[in-house]
């Protein structure tokens, strides 16, 4: 237990406090992240949409993440991560309550659009936060602490959820709506009079000089764009986790709305317990490419356990496994996308790499909802297994061409420190 406890203080150590306070933030906010896992459920159930209906609101609700990100990332290298950060988590917190008193098709395509335009203009400006408040050697491990503050609250929300949607959906919307305003005043609060502290690397470990110009554009970084489709890929498939998988599970196990929730949550609880331990032990050992390319296949193989045995402990063995895999692969994707900016263009790098998940929100609901009413849910797993393949041999050669070249851009380090990497 005292080498366990030591693990576990040695993962978290050396990260500054305005880097905890960011994880904070965004725990709160995720805490109430109830109305998106129930989206699909709620508007096939409670509105009387048809699956191919529902499914263009989802996807809709990924066209308005893609335009929010494209904004977020604009708007912080323009106005700053503070301002956007705050303003999305308010403005888009009170939207939640307009959402609730929609039942039209056209109205609530509109509402939807607007709450994730607002919502997802977030992404970008917490990245470039998280990375602005993080010493350049803890990038990962900054990374991780907030996916581990969100997947901890993603273990709460749609188990709460769950709960509250038995008693009624418009308590959903009024939770969410109430948590997202939460965190944007407990931000507002702490981080107005942290504008400008940023905590410095540990002396003995040398500034590099940035290998990529401080004028570039991520849009004519040919193999960044590369990576970015490769990630909206990998994104496509990890998103049947929230769009169809709930469908999935009510439709062919016939699980409540607590029993679907519980297995949302599950997810939350594993990123929760094992990333960051994760991320201290193998993220400066293994390479990327390496870490990235098994999560990319264990994601797939998530989806193809479920048509390997039809018992309700399958289902909960594939989610681990699919938690396993978004450890292994989306804290590094991130780092990746750090190291390939400066702090001038990082809003704008951080905006296309948001963009690539927020296309995969458009796609991913589209065609798995016209896949599984077309050719039944064992289809889309078979598909989405495929894909896995495909996708983990592209990020297998992008990955290892950007750090070959990042590695050749880089100075030699003249201290001991040579070694220490971020990722």
């Amino acid at each position: 237990m005292k080498r366990l406890f030591l693990l576990y203080r040695n993962a978290f150590g050396g990260l500054s406090r305005p880097a905890w306070m960011m994880s904070l933030v965004m725990f709160i906010n995720r805490s109430g992240a109830m109305v998106t896992p129930f989206l699909a459920v709620y508007l096939t159930e409670v509105l009387d949409y048809s699956l191919k209906e529902a499914g263009m609101i989802l996807s809709i609700y990924g066209l308005g993440s893609v335009c929010g990100s494209f904004l977020g990332g604009w708007l912080t290298d323009r106005v700053g991560h503070f301002k956007v950060q705050f303003l999305s988590l308010t403005v888009g917190g009170s939207l939640y309550f307009l959402l609730l008193n929609l039942r039209e098709f056209e109205y609530m395509a509109a509402g939807v659009f607007i709450l994730s335009l607002v919502n997802d203009t977030l992404r970008p400006a917490n990245s470039v936060s998280i990375s602005y408040y993080a010493r350049p050697e803890n990038v990962t491990r900054a990374f991780s602490l907030n996916r581990m503050a969100l997947n901890l609250g993603f273990s709460i929300g749609p188990a709460l959820g769950g709960f509250l949607a038995a008693i009624s959906y418009r308590w959903l919307f009024i939770a969410d709506g109430i948590t997202c305003i939460s965190a944007g005043i407990f931000f507002f609060f702490y981080f107005r009079n942290q504008q400008g502290h940023r905590p410095q690397p540990r002396k003995k470990a040398e500034q590099t000089e940035q290998a990529i110009p401080a004028e570039r554009s991520p849009y004519r970084d040919v193999p960044f764009l590369l990576f970015t489709v490769l990630c909206c890929s990998f994104a496509a498939i990890f998103f049947q986790f929230i769009t169809t998988l709930p469908l999935y599970y009510r439709q062919v196990y016939q699980l409540s709305e607590t029993g679907i929730g519980s297995l949302l949550a599950f997810n939350g609880f594993i990123v929760f317990m094992l990333e960051m331990i994760a991320v201290y032990l193998i993220g400066d050992k293994v390479r990327k490419s390496v870490l990235i390319v098994t999560g990319m296949l264990m994601l797939g193989f998530s989806f193809i356990l479920l048509n390997l045995n039809m018992e309700v402990s399958t289902l909960y063995v594939a989610m681990f496994l699919l938690s396993l895999s978004e450890i292994l692969a989306m804290p590094f994707m991130a780092t990746i996308t750090v190291e390939r900016s400066t702090e001038n263009n990082r809003g704008s790098y951080m905006g296309l790499y948001t963009i690539s998940y927020a296309a995969a929100h458009v796609v991913a609901p589209y065609l798995g909802t016209t896949i599984a009413s077309k050719y039944g849910f064992d289809t889309l797993w078979w598909s989405v297994g495929g894909l896995a393949v495909i996708t983990a041999v592209g990020f297998y050669f992008v990955v290892q061409y950007m750090e070959r070249e990042r590695l050749r851009k880089q100075p030699i380090v003249a201290s001991g420190e040579a070694g220490v990497m971020v990722g």
